[in-house]
Order: structure tokens, then sequence, then C-alpha cells
């Protein structure tokens, strides 16, 4: 019953308790710039979960292979083999999708949540856990990202989830609804960087709201401390600065 327990436990804390996005502030850069539109965040959200559940297994499995000096490396390896077979995929079944998120897609690999889950999580636990801890920030990721576009699409364009057969066609080719739509004067401002941002701050404060009225810590802005890789980066620069110092002295001695 324990295990039943814990594993739950680590699929539904990326959807609310520890949702990416909204409570551990990380992958801003996809969130604001997919958050346009409902259907353009679903796709994302999906593509994101396969490879946060895909390289949590395998990094998981190799865990006590992967020698500690070259951990980072071969996650990415790893993470970066999941969005390859993963874009061609959108390529090949929902090319729509493909261009509407355009470079995003690709840069899934750099997405600080997946390569932070593989770190503080995958790295270290089981294959069951890690999968359900992936399947559950993935869909935290795409319930945050959701929230947004609605937001930005229904007020910024006048529409909810315009062009969603581009996705709904790869289950039912024959589907011809394609959203709603409602106005033809919108707040184009709310699609654009500016709204984006906005909307993330309201967001956020309602996410902050919700978490201290149940007695939680409201999410905080702890710069590099806050990152999942933080430890990694911190080992990082400390052997990059020590080299420095070290080339440093080497040449004021030949100097002299």
């Amino acid at each position: 019953m324990a295990e039943k327990k814990s594993l739950g436990y680590e699929f539904s804390k990326g959807i609310i308790k520890e949702n990416p996005v909204l409570r551990l502030v990380l992958g801003t850069c996809p969130t604001l710039a997919t958050s346009v539109s409902v259907t353009n965040s679903i796709g994302m959200g999906i593509a994101a979960t396969l490879v946060l559940m895909c390289s949590n297994v395998v990094i998981s499995l190799l865990r006590k292979v992967i020698p500690s000096k070259i951990r980072i490396p071969a996650y990415i390896v790893v993470i970066a083999s999941f969005v390859t077979i993963v874009q061609m995929l959108v390529k090949a079944f929902v090319p729509a999708l493909n261009d509407a998120l355009g470079v995003y897609l690709p840069l899934i690999v750099v997405n600080c949540i997946i390569l932070g889950r593989a770190e503080a999580f995958a790295g270290k636990n089981s294959v069951p856990a890690s999968f359900l801890d992936g399947l559950g920030m993935g869909i935290g990721f795409t319930v945050a990202l959701v929230i947004m576009a609605t937001i930005r699409e229904t007020i910024g364009s006048g529409t909810f989830m315009d062009g969603i057969s581009s996705l709904t066609a790869v289950v039912a080719p024959n589907a011809t609804w394609n959203g709603f739509h409602f106005w033809e004067t919108p707040v184009a401002i709310l699609t654009m960087a500016p709204g984006g941002f906005l909307v993330f701050g309201f967001v956020m404060a309602a996410a902050n709201k919700l978490a201290e009225s149940k007695g939680k810590p409201a999410a905080q802005l702890n710069g590099c401390q806050g990152c999942p890789m933080a430890h990694s980066c911190a080992i990082a620069n400390t052997e990059a600065s020590c080299d420095a110092k070290a080339k440093e002295e080497e040449k004021e001695a030949s100097e002299s």
C-alpha cells in the first residue's frame, strides 16, 4: 500500500503541488511562446509529455551505468533522441502543428523542465516512479499552457481551439469541427509578447493566492537556486573558475 501511495504522489505532485510552470517557475520561454492558442498548447504539451516520460524511463534504467562526471551530456543525448523522434512523428502526422510550433518543438531538448526532472528525479529513482513523475509533470505543464492559452486566445483572438482539426485529424480524419469563433474585434495585444507576460503574471498571482489559502508557500523566483540544475552548474562554474585562475597564474609565472 505504501508503494502505491508513493507512486500516486509522484504522479499527482506535478499537476498541482509542484506544477513546473506555476509552482516551480520552469519552462517559461515555451510557455509564453506557444500559449497563443489552445491547439498549439495542447500539441506542445503532448510532445513535451512524451519526451518527459520516455527520457525519464531510459535515464532511470541507465542511472547506475552512466558515470557521474558525464551524466549531463548523457541526459542531453537521451532527451535529444526522443525529441527527434517526436518531431519526426509530428512532421509526418500533424504538419500544421509542426509549422505552428516552429523552432520551439526542437527546442524541447533544452527545456529546463525535462533536463531538470532527469537530474533531480529520474537519475535517482526507480523506473515506475520516474515514468509517473514524467507523466505528472507533463500533464501539469500542459494544464498551465492551456489555462494561459484559453485566456490569450479567447480575448486576444476572439476564438477558442481554432485549428483543432489539425490535431484531431490524427484519430478522426473526417472531423470538420474547427473550434469556436466569438467576435471580430479582439484585444490583439494578448497575442503578443507583452500580453503573454501580463497573462502569466495574473495566472501566477492566482496560483499563489490559491496556494496561500491552503497554507502553502507562494512560488518564488530564486534565480539559479530555484533550478534543479543549480548544483551541477555550480560545480561546472567552480571548475571553470579554477582552470581560469590556474592559467592566469601560469601566465604570470612565465612572464616573470
